[in-house]
Formats: C-alpha cells, sequence, structure tokens
C-alpha cells in the first residue's frame, strides 16, 4: 500500500485549489441569479435572501421557452445532418489509399483555417435568395457546412487507428460498401461520435452572432440573443441575465455529464495518428 507523503498532501491541496479556481464562475452565477434586483452586494458575497423571481420573470420576459426549443432545433437538427455527413465522408478519406483522397482530406481542413467571416456577406445573400432568413433552417444550413471540417476531421482520425479486419470479413461475407458502413463501421464509431455530438452541440448551442445575423427581425430566436435582450444601452438587467444563463446551461450540462465517459473516450481514441 502506498504511503502517503507530504508531497501528496500538497498534490491534493493544489487540485482542490485548481478545482475551486474553476467553480469559482459557476458560483458566481448561480449566486447572482439568486439576488433579488434591489441587492446590489458584492457579486462574491453568499446571497442571504435568496429568490426564484429572477427565474421566472427572465422565463417569461425573455420568452426562454421559444427560444430554448428553437436552440434545440437547430442544434439537433444540425448535429444531426454533422454526424451522417461527416462520418460518411470520413470513410472513404480514412480508407482509401489513393493521391485523391489526401488532397480531398486537406481541402476539407483547409476549412478549419478559413474564418467563415471571410463568406459572411455571399452566406448572407445565399441565405435571403433561397428565402431562409428568419428560419431556423438557415442555421442549419450554416452549421452543417461550418463544423463539418472538424467533424470530418475527428471521424478520419479515429478510423485511421482502428483495424480493417472487421470490414473485410464483411467484404468476404459479401456485404457491399454501404452495409459494411452501416452494420459493421459506424457502430464502431460510438465513441468519437460522442465527442462529435457534444463539442458540435457546444458551439451551436452557445453561438450568438449567426442567429442574431439570419434570425434578426423574425420571431424565431435563440437563447443567447434572447438573453441579450435584457442587456440595453442605459439599463442592463443583470439579474435576468444570470438566471437565464443557468436555464441555458442546465440542458448542455445534462448531456455532457450523461456522455462525460464516451466524450473522454473519443478522444483518447478518435485523435490517434
Amino acid at each position: 500500500m502506498k504511503r502517503y507523503t507530504l508531497g501528496s498532501l500538497v498534490l491534493e491541496l493544489v487540485m482542490i485549489t485548481v478545482g475551486l479556481i474553476f467553480l469559482l464562475p459557476l458560483y458566481v452565477l448561480v449566486n447572482q441569479s439568486l439576488k433579488a434586483p434591489s441587492d446590489l452586494s458584492d457579486p462574491l458575497a453568499p446571497v442571504t435572501k435568496p429568490t426564484l423571481v429572477n427565474y421566472s420573470d427572465a422565463w417569461q420576459e425573455g420568452d426562454l421557452g421559444h427560444a430554448l426549443l428553437t436552440s434545440a432545433l437547430v442544434t439537433i437538427c444540425s448535429v444531426l445532418v454533422l454526424v451522417i455527413i461527416s462520418a460518411l465522408a470520413a470513410y472513404p478519406l480514412a480508407r482509401s489509399t489513393r493521391r485523391w483522397s489526401s488532397i480531398t482530406f486537406y481541402a476539407f481542413m483547409i476549412g478549419l483555417l478559413l474564418p467563415f467571416q471571410l463568406a459572411l456577406v455571399p452566406l448572407y445573400v445565399t441565405m435571403r435568395d433561397l428565402h431562409l432568413l428568419g428560419t431556423p433552417w438557415s442555421l442549419v444550413l450554416f452549421y452543417s457546412g461550418h463544423l463539418a471540417p472538424f467533424s470530418i476531421f475527428l471521424y478520419s482520425g479515429f478510423l485511421r487507428a482502428q483495424s480493417i479486419e472487421y470490414e473485410e470479413a464483411a467484404a468476404v461475407d459479401g456485404a457491399g460498401t454501404w452495409q459494411t458502413f452501416w452494420r459493421v463501421v459506424f457502430p464502431l464509431l460510438r465513441p468519437v461520435t460522442g465527442t462529435v455530438i457534444i463539442l458540435n452541440v457546444l458551439n451551436i448551442w452557445n453561438d450568438f452572432f449567426t442567429p442574431l445575423l439570419y434570425l434578426s427581425g423574425s420571431p424565431n430566436t435563440t437563447v443567447p440573443v434572447a438573453l441579450y435582450s435584457f442587456v440595453g444601452e442605459f439599463v442592463s438587467r443583470w439579474n435576468l441575465v444570470f438566471a437565464g444563463l443557468v436555464i441555458s446551461i442546465a440542458p448542455i450540462l445534462l448531456i455532457y455529464f450523461l456522455m462525460q465517459r464516451t466524450i473522454i473516450k473519443g478522444f483518447s481514441s478518435g485523435l490517434k495518428g
């Protein structure tokens, strides 16, 4: 049995300190969301008379119910498209040894380097011509293209680290390319699929600029844009902002805790090679 030494004590104290530092923003967020609007005490001071009125006011005045539904619709549809399209694209890129495979892969990777602001105006004009402005489908189309290179990168790295024996056995049994992918390859992609899902969910759910641009002037809005309505030029209702943030991060935290092991496993295996 390993002895408990002074070094172990110091290491534990350092880890506890780091943990408290990371928990500090969460403490401030929850603490401020429970304070009454008239409470102007220090943000770090514990709330003495907690109230839940901020949550009800934020829900009603910010129309967070509709905003959550819009964000959920955009996020679920975008991630579903990303998982299917990226997995299908990564399979031939990872398995083919032809020259076009490497060229195509690096062409996708260029999408990780180029900022989407370069295509901001052309994309907006395209959405307008397609009559998609003001609808959640404009965001689904945008995210499906914008986040595809990163998803393809994760899937390709994972596939290159996997043995090809299962696919060869399926081919011997008479399975075609599509059958091999859906029945053999795609189930093996479960760890990295969890990583792709949670990372893209975070990107899409927390995005502010794109929904503000494409949904401006429409009744549809996402959670970050809805929370922005509480911040004005002369008056900012921070108590409602903090309460709305707690409401908005609750679904994401739940998804993360449920998929935590899958995410870590996907990272450890999906970035090999």
